[in-house]
Order: structure tokens, then sequence, then C-alpha cells
């Protein structure tokens, strides 16, 4: 089975992110070679003291844009792979899979993923590399006390000194040129971590296909049980939890973002608190993942959980864990009454958002919209279908989106005509969080001329992902499969979507994320820009021939 889908882009749920200095920021008066050095300076002090996830936090972002600093690579690769082993031997889920996987299953996992790789990557694989990471991962796990702990019951100083002169003697004899070959080696690092570490085969193995996938781009992904279940449940838009998005802060974790009508909101949790505590522990240093595993639990169970809102002291709230509907489209609301500007907020592109879309502009139609801003800040993408579906609500036909993979197979065109378009004047406003999907809808509003684009030029992911369940093991890998392009041909991959009118918001960033200010300049602008778009009637929908559209 293939869902075809575009990733969310920014920060990934799969990481821990805290308060870091975007790279692309140099202090005044500072050179930007002088500030690359002190950010290489940075990352290296980071690495000796093993704080993996700062070093991910602090280099993601340029090397999702494609201008992360050679010097600064190798450390970033590393502190992925740290964080990924200590993120996938966390979920018990997994750690429960691993006990009854075979060497046999974990080796067929291992061969599909590689020929996934092989037939679907956007990129020809290099198997030496994609072993060689492979290996490493292994070297990695095998010094984490928490893995070893759990598997490497006799890795010992010795044996493990003895294990890697033995990998490093079988890279020298044995180079990788083929998937064979890759196949061949990965069953030899297996045996020799058994006989000399204790460590089961099929551990190995699926160390090795993480790490495989892992280091293929920055959107390509394996995933546990766990995260497959928590991808297929976002794209559905419903889930069974909390309601709340969350990063990580220096005294446990900040929420992001509280879920309308969700068991968070209605126990008073909002954005910008602090959740310090989860039943009788505290969660300072915890990694959003770790946090994760104990805020879950099944439906109707309750949680209590210490929430800081400062200056006030923390305070218990007891939360039920319900099914939470997460919707796409919040904040549907009247601007201005007067000029009839209609606005909504889109915070994602899912399953139901096309539909989702279609039910607020008739909302603001009956209350008298006359022209529309659609808000795409912070969206960080979904589903390319819902984002063309949703583009063609506003135009009348042509190309939405175009596909190129390196395979003739992953080369699309997406266009509109479904009967049923909006004509409402329309403004889009964008930020350098909106990425992927949003950037595919507000790439074909601008180059149709469908309407303005205001605010800040978008993230600049270009790339489509396709979720590929694996069969043997329950577990799946994401997999960049091709790049988009805009309806004139134009790229978005480190480039973005530049608005008609730029409008940058000025705020001061608190535990890593930037909180918005009173006046809001950027809605300011599209909501001037609206209301000069604004006709003197009311613009009715065109003529809709079918019930949904």
């Amino acid at each position: 089975m293939l869902c075809w889908l575009v990733l969310l882009a920014g920060i990934d749920a799969s990481r821990p992110a805290t308060a870091q200095p975007p790279l692309n920021w140099v202090p005044a008066g500072q050179s930007p070679a002088t500030h690359a050095d002190d950010l290489a300076s940075r990352a290296e002090t980071l690495v000796h003291q093993g704080r993996w996830s700062d070093v991910v936090s602090m280099c993601e972002v340029a090397a999702r844009k494609g201008v992360l600093s050679p010097s600064l690579r190798h450390q970033y690769d590393l502190a992925k792979l740290h964080c990924d082993i200590a993120r996938r031997h966390a979920e018990p889920a997994f750690r429960r899979q691993l006990q009854t996987l075979s060497e046999a299953d974990a080796r067929l996992v291992y061969g599909e993923v590689l020929t996934r790789i092989a037939s679907h990557h956007v990129d020809a694989p290099d198997f030496g590399r994609l072993s060689a990471r492979g290996r490493l991962a292994v070297d990695i796990a095998i010094d984490d006390e928490a893995f070893v702990a759990l598997h490497a019951t006799q890795a010992t100083p010795e044996r493990r000194a003895l294990y890697r002169e033995q990998i490093s003697r079988l890279a020298t004899a044995r180079p990788v040129a083929s998937q064979a070959d890759a196949e061949t080696v990965a069953a030899w690092v297996a045996r020799s971590a058994h006989s000399l570490l204790g460590i089961e085969p099929a551990v190995v193995l699926m160390e090795m296909s993480a790490a495989a996938v892992g280091g293929l781009d920055e959107y390509s992904a394996f995933l546990t049980n766990g995260q497959l279940d928590d991808l297929y449940a976002q794209i559905e838009g419903r889930f069974v939890g909390l309601g709340v998005e969350l990063k990580t802060a220096s005294d446990g974790l900040l929420v992001v973002h509280v879920i309308p009508n969700s068991p968070a909101e209605r126990a008073g949790i909002r954005a910008g608190d602090h959740l310090v505590g989860v039943g009788s522990r505290s969660i300072g240093g915890m990694s959003v993942e770790e946090a994760a595993q104990l805020l879950q639990g099944p439906e109707g169970s309750l949680v209590t959980l210490a929430i800081l809102r400062a200056p006030a002291p923390a305070r218990a709230v007891t939360v039920r864990r319900e099914h939470v509907e997460v919707p796409s489209v919040e904040d549907v609301k009247i601007l201005d009454r007067a000029a009839g500007i209609g606005y909504f907020k889109l915070t994602s592109f899912q399953k139901t958002t096309a539909v989702d879309v279609e039910a607020a502009l008739r909302r603001l139609d009956a209350s008298g919209m006359r022209s529309l801003v659609i808000d795409l800040r912070g969206n960080p993408g979904g589903l390319l279908s819902a984002a063309v579906d949703t583009a063609d609500i506003f135009l009348e036909r042509g190309l939405v989106v175009a596909t190129r993979g390196r395979s003739p197979d992953e080369d699309f065109n997406y266009s509109a005509g479904r009967p049923g378009t909006w004509r409402v004047p329309l403004v889009v406003l964008i930020d350098g969080d909106s990425a992927s999907s949003s950037e595919i809808f507000a790439g074909a509003i601008r180059d149709h001329a469908r309407g303005r684009i205001v605010g800040a030029r978008s993230y600049g992911k270009g790339s489509i992902q396709g979720i590929f369940p694996l069969e043997s093991a329950g577990v799946g890998m994401r997999l960049t499969t091709a790049k988009f392009f805009s309806p004139k041909g134009l790229p978005y991959s480190g480039v973005g979507v530049e608005p008609d009118l730029a409008v940058q918001t000025v705020a001061r960033p608190v535990d890593g994320v930037v909180s918005q200010p009173a006046d809001d300049a950027p809605l300011a602008a599209a909501t001037e820009a609206a209301r000069s778009l604004t006709p003197r009637q009311a613009t009715k929908p065109a003529p809709r021939t079918t019930a949904s559209r």
C-alpha cells in the first residue's frame, strides 16, 4: 500500500527541538565567515558534551534548506543517529516488537528497505554509503547506555573493541557496490554483534534499516510502529490524546498550540503554558518523544499534569484522554463586517481539508463575505491531494502542481477543473513556516494570478514523500520520491514562494517559539489588501453542480 502525501516540514515531531539561534542569523558586527566558525565551534562543544538534541535543533532548518556548511554536516548526522536510536528504543511498542522479530524477518525488512530505495527514491542510491551509515549506527548504539541495557548485555569494553576491529576488517575486505553486497555485509555485522556483544541479529538489522533510510535526505525516515500509527492518525485528522502540540523547553515542554474543543482546552490549558510534570514525574530535560510516552494511554483514562504559567506556581491539572478531532480550518470569522472581509486559518492539509474549507466558505458567505484572507502561517503541509483539492475550490481550471522524480512513474500533473469554483477575491497570508502543501496552494494561487500573496517568503520544501508500510515487521518508511513544481514550472526546494507584498513579523523568541505581537502587521496588511480587492457588491460563488463542490 502506498499513500502519496507531502510531508510535514519545519521541525520534525520525531526529533526534539530546543531553543537555538537560527543558523542564518548573524550577530551585528560579525562577518558570515566568523559566524560560521562560531557555529562550528559551538556544535563541536555540544558534541563533546553529548547534547545531541541541541545539535539537531541548531542545524536542522539549515540542513533542510540545503545551506548547512560541510563543517557541520558530519556533527549533524552523528547527532541525528544518536537521537533516532534513543527515540526508537524509548518506544515500548517498538521494544516489544523487537522481542518477537526473527532474524529472517529482519533480513526481509532490510532487503525491502533497500529495494524501495532503489526503485522509488528521487536519487539513485549509493549502497556503499547506506551500508556504512548502518554500520555507524550500530557502532553508536553499542555505546548508548539505554540500548546496551536492553540489547547488549555482553558489551564490555574489551568485547566492543574486538567487535569494532572485526567490522573494520570487514569494511576493508568487502566493499559494497550493490544491494546484494549491502545485504551480505548487514548479515555479517548482525552475526558479529550477536556473537561478541549478545545483540539479537534482528535488532542490528533493524538499526541498519533505519540508518539507511534516515541517511537519504532530510525528509526520508524509518517509521516505528508507533510513528506509523501516529502518521496515519495525522493524515486522518483524529487520534486519542489530550489535544496539545508541544516543544521542548528548559524546564519541560512548552505548549505551542491547543486544539479547539480538545480535552486540554476544556481543562484550561493554553498556548504558552509549560508542562513540567506528568503524574509524579518531573519531565525537565526529557525530549518530546520521552514525555509523549508518559502522556499516551487508552481512551477515557486520566492523566495529571503539572502546568506552569508564570508568574504563578505550578498547578495540577487532570485531563481525560479522548478521541480528538484535529480541525484543519480554524478561527472562521469576518474581519471587517463593513467591507465583508472573511478570514480563516488553515493549520494543515489533511483528508477533510477541502470539505472543511467549503463549509467555512458557506458560513462566511452567509455572513456577507465579499473578499477572503486565508492564513497559511505556520502551516507545515500535509497531503498533496488535499492541497490540490483546496486549490481547485478557487481555480476554474489549469495546472496546480507538477511532480517529477527519477522514475517516469513519479511524474504527474495535478490540475483543477472540477465544478463549483469560488470566485471571491482572495489574499493568502504566508510566512517562513508555511511549507510543502502550503506552498503548493500559495504557488498555484500566485501563478494563476488568482489572488495576492502577503507576508514572508515560505519555507522552501519542494519534495514529495510516500509512506511505505513494511509488512514483515509492522514498521514503515517515509521516502522522498519526487520534487514538485509550480504551474509555471518554478521549483520550491530552497526557494519557496515570494509574497507579492512582503511584511515581516518582528517578535521576541520565547523558548524557541516566536510570540505573536498584539499588532499583527502581516494580518493587517492582508486585511488592507483584501479591502482593496473587495467589490462593491457581494461576490457569490459560481454555481455548483455537485453537493460537495
